[in-house]
């Protein structure tokens, strides 16, 4: 790996590939730790101080980002590093907390992982390559997988050609490789870009079929993103929110009470499809964690319920819609229980509706509390 890296840093990424690592958490007073199929391990005996964790940060800061460490309080920024075999890249972010510097590196895969190692099935996967306008987004809480599902998404479309994609990332975590007859182009905000609002509008003037918003974050990426949608393009975008049916109110209140109606409007036809993720536990533990997902298909009922502001019909338009290719979460839970994917006990506790795993055939745990809901 590169010599101007801190050699302890560069010793504890290392630890991490070796024990196939998600992340790695620099944080003052507290060992460095690893983040290993979910769960925290510490990579080192000793705490990290101060000085520590600044030389370490300091080291791997960009150079057009080095000048303003002292005004920024968090920034992200991406990271390559060359290997022996092959270079390895990390999302990094980096932060203040109570004056000192921290940060958290999320390692990328140096390629996208297939779709059957993700857990996500094909028929959904062609469902969504196969549309030409519309928004779809990918929900779920912070490593769900949702940038790894948007890459898997973006290469099949890149593959299958005669596409003009158009990334805006924060920052560009997966590099896709030109293919025949498609043109990509991958932007990063803060570098390429001032913001994700600022990526779409630009976007749209650069003849695309397909976007990639990395995120929804602001009332005008919200806007954009929905107007993209709405005239002609295939829009792709994450949102934080625990399940489908929040990840469309978290867009619709983003937007002040007087342009919410209009909105319910838009979004009611420009919305394609939402898939929320949970990654969950393995029931071999210290091995992949299992993706349990909600998917929600904008129907009929799905866009009477938006348009109507009936946002807990929504969930019943999922649970009646299972062949328009819906699933609630709780179906995907009781399969990956019944094909021992992941322990009852895991599925209780995600579950929305406890009661309901018990019909679908997952057997209750001894001492299940039914009124934990989803974490």
């Amino acid at each position: 790996m590169s010599t101007t890296v801190d050699p302890e840093l560069l010793s504890l990424i290392e630890t991490g590939l070796t024990k196939e690592a998600s992340d790695l958490h620099l944080a003052v007073g507290h060992a460095p730790m690893l983040r290993i199929h979910g769960d925290l391990f510490p990579a080192a005996d000793t705490n990290l101080t101060r000085e520590a964790t600044a030389r370490m940060v300091a080291s791997i800061v960009p150079t057009e980002l080095r000048d303003k460490m002292a005004s920024l309080k968090d920034f992200d920024f991406s990271l390559t590093l060359p290997r022996d075999d092959a270079p390895v890249r990390f999302r990094v972010n980096v932060f203040v907390s109570q004056g000192a510097i921290g940060a958290c590196l999320r390692y990328v895969p140096s390629q996208i992982p297939s779709f059957e190692w993700m857990g996500i099935p094909q028929d959904l996967v062609r469902r969504i390559v196969s549309l030409h306008n519309g928004l779809v987004l990918i929900t779920g809480v912070t490593g769900a997988g949702k940038t790894t599902t948007l890459a898997g998404l973006v290469e099949q479309l890149n593959q299958l050609g005669h596409r003009r994609i158009v990334t805006i990332e924060e920052p560009i975590e997966y590099l896709f490789e030109p293919k025949a007859n498609s043109v990509i182009t991958q932007r990063e905000v803060g570098l390429d870009v001032a913001s994700f609002a600022d990526g779409l509008r630009s976007a749209l003037r650069q003849d695309p079929d397909v976007i990639l918003c990395g995120e929804v974050r602001d009332i005008e990426t919200a806007r954009m993103a929905i107007s993209a949608a709405e005239t002609g393009h295939l829009v792709m975008s994450t949102v934080h929110t625990q399940d489908a049916k929040g990840a469309i109110t978290r867009l619709i209140d983003i937007f002040p009470a007087e342009r919410q109606q209009d909105i319910r409007g838009q979004l009611a036809l420009s919305l394609r499809i939402v898939v929320s993720q949970h990654l969950l536990p393995s029931i071999t533990p210290g091995t992949k964690r299992a993706l349990a997902m909600e998917i929600l298909v904008a129907n009929d009922a799905a866009r009477a319920a938006i348009r109507l502001n009936k946002i807990e019909a929504i969930d019943t338009a999922i649970q009646t819609g299972k062949r328009w290719g819906m699933q609630t979460l709780d179906e995907s839970l009781a399969y990956l229980a019944c094909s021992r994917r992941i322990t009852p006990e895991t599925a209780y506790r995600y579950a929305k509706n406890p009661d309901g795993l018990r019909t679908l055939g997952v057997p209750v745990p001894p001492q299940t509390n039914f009124d934990m809901g989803v974490l």
